[in-house]
């Protein structure tokens, strides 16, 4: 394994995690302990400069944070609709990366060490980023989706070598779509490919659970509280994993400018492995109620909801239990360590303290009722 990188220049030392880029003076000397496989630039002494396109979501808003308070050089590209999550230190640069044009004026006479695209969901999105970033960036980051992989897995644990067949979710193929794009701009011209698959990443904002609405996502602990049941697929024993963005934000950042994670494919999760009946019971006990569970056959589901066949068949109806041997070897520093019993508690207490934030979606509860008063019927 491989310990943070340590420079030396006269008498001052730096501390940097391994795979991290510096601009090398071309008249100063620095040495390096460990960690051969940095990449170096001949001018300026400089953090890696790192563009994420998006960057204030869910799951990269907690990426952004620590890639700055890592001393990244972060820019942001994005239409500035999220702008309370963008960390200080960070500069944001307007732009819609889905209008080309909007994006070549932004990008404009800009090079970067590393590029992530958050928000690339078809092949023609990444595409597009393979024009704009040819020859611009030294590694692009791809992120894709666990859910991609075979669903239900042949072996109980999911590998990286998992095979990729989703013929249930839409979502998933394009996915996969892009995967396949991406493998052959890196076969054929060298584009400088790492592909990210995450799984189900919660944080502050998002109340994660097999079912629940995701524009209001407090719906489902108001429903605790209120006493009314609640909608889980099956018997509630498939096995699941969430992974908090602040974990999942480790793994990633340990992955920038990493130049050995080119060509290669990971998904970062939590190692802790929960059924479905548990994950609604841990959030019943941080709401401070038993919540009252609604077992309900995913096609039964499926027969009142057909919109729900990718998120349950392709996903969350199917045990995922995930192997992070390649990222841990690759980031030897990563560890998950927030339980999911105080991750939601966690979200539980932000929502409770933005009051503006805990709308209540009476379309999704009445959707949730029908469901329920069926199958009890």
């Amino acid at each position: 394994m491989k310990s943070p990188v340590v420079l030396a220049y006269g008498n001052a030392r730096f501390n940097f995690l391994y795979g991290w880029s510096v601009r090398l003076h071309a008249n100063k000397q620095l040495r390096y302990s460990k960690g051969e496989d940095m990449i170096f630039h001949r001018l300026g002494c400089k953090l890696m400069k790192v563009l994420f396109i998006g960057g204030t979501g869910l799951i990269s808003e907690a990426v952004s944070k620590l890639a700055v308070d890592k001393g990244i050089d972060l820019y942001l590209l994005n239409r500035g609709q999220r702008t309370e999550f963008v960390p200080e230190g960070a500069q944001v640069i307007p732009g819609d990366i889905r209008d080309r044009a909007s994006a070549e004026q932004a990008l404009k006479g800009r090079e970067f060490d590393v590029v992530v695209d958050w928000i690339a969901f078809t092949p023609e999105h990444v595409q597009t980023d393979i024009e704009l970033f040819r020859g611009k960036t030294k590694q692009y980051i791809f992120i894709s989706s666990a859910s991609a992989y075979q669903k239900p897995a042949l072996h109980y644990r999911i590998t990286e070598s998992t095979p990729l067949h989703n013929p249930y979710w839409q979502y998933s193929r394009d996915k996969i779509a892009c995967e396949e794009l991406l493998n052959e701009a890196y076969r054929n011209e060298g584009f400088p490919i790492t592909i990210v698959r995450p799984s189900f990443t919660y944080g502050n904002t998002m109340i994660p659970a097999s079912i629940n609405s995701w524009q209001k996502p407090w719906s489902l602990v108001d429903r605790m509280r209120k006493g009314k049941k609640i909608l889980v697929p099956g018997d509630g024993t498939s096995l699941w994993t969430m992974t908090h963005n602040t974990d999942f934000a480790k793994g990633f950042v340990g992955l920038l400018g990493h130049i050995q994670a080119i060509g290669h494919a990971f998904h970062i999760t939590s190692d802790e492995v929960l059924s479905w009946n548990q994950i609604y019971q841990a959030i019943g006990q941080a709401a401070g109620v038993e919540p009252i569970l609604a077992h309900v056959s995913s096609s039964g589901i499926i027969k009142y909801a057909p919109e729900e066949e990718g998120g349950l068949l392709g996903d969350k109806a199917v045990s995922a239990v995930f192997d992070n041997s390649k990222i841990k070897q690759y980031v030897p520093d990563f560890v998950a360590t927030v339980s999911f019993a105080e991750g939601i508690r966690q979200t539980i207490k932000y929502f409770e303290a933005r009051p503006e934030r805990c709308g209540i979606d009476e379309e999704w509860n009445a959707w949730v009722d029908r469901i329920i008063a069926a199958y009890d019927a």
